[in-house]
């Protein structure tokens, strides 16, 4: 866990790195882990003291297990609403486990390990209902008290979606990584759906602003880190 100045929580629920963002008082969450991370979550929320109550909004970044597998259960203790892109969205609500392709030939590798381990996924996976669609346009957040965006940044799948303060934090799921399976320092992510839509995101984000990446699996880096792979 993680308190920065300006009122970012990193909150690592299993593998992923779940951050929380306070708006006036209340917060909203970046993704919920993967199953059964509901005591995890809970214990570190008493350790920071912070209220489950205050948490508003869940965003989904995208539709893989180790990032919506706890939504439900979070969701039913904090009473918070949740939101994903539509495209990500309607498999998780109908409990469909894909796992992402390889981008290199350690991603490959990757993704046969992930096949193997498919059918306990499976078990701990259920369709999961999710309140909010979202779709390709942007999302302020501004509802919540907090000022920023949701861009829908497709790569790793094609409902991703990262979150974009105004002050330059980048929130993106796995869009990008700087720690294992990754084993090069920061850049993209060794697994998803397409390594040249992934850079037209990365783009997209420093078109907008974003100054620092906060990734799932890692720790934060320099958004300047695009520029050597998108230049490259």
């Amino acid at each position: 866990m993680n308190r920065q100045d300006h009122d970012i929580i990193a909150l690592k629920l299993g593998m992923t790195n779940c951050y929380l963002i306070r708006g006036s008082g209340d917060y909203i969450m970046v993704d919920a882990g993967p199953p059964k991370a509901l005591p995890d979550f809970q214990r570190k929320m008493e350790q920071l003291g912070i209220d489950p109550s205050t948490v508003k909004q869940i965003f989904i970044t995208h539709m893989h297990f180790d990032h919506m597998g706890s939504l439900a259960e979070i969701s039913e203790l904090t009473g918070a609403t949740s939101a994903m892109h539509h495209l990500d969205k309607e498999l998780v609500e109908k409990g469909t486990i894909i796992m992402p392709g390889g981008i290199g030939s350690w991603g490959k590798f990757l993704t046969a390990f992930l096949w193997t381990i498919k059918p306990m996924v499976n078990k701990n996976i259920g369709p999961v209902p999710v309140d909010q669609s979202l779709d390709g346009s942007a999302y302020s957040l501004e509802k919540f008290q907090v000022h920023g965006k949701v861009f829908h940044t497709p790569g790793h799948t094609a409902g991703s979606i990262s979150l974009l303060l105004n002050s330059g934090e980048a929130f993106v799921g796995d869009l990008a990584m700087s720690g294992f399976p990754r084993v090069s320092g920061p850049g993209p992510f060794v697994l998803g759906d397409d390594l040249e839509t992934m850079k037209q995101s990365w783009q997209l984000l420093l078109d907008e602003g974003a100054r620092k990446i906060y990734p799932s699996h890692g720790k934060p880096f320099d958004a300047g880190i695009f520029e050597k792979y998108l230049n490259g």
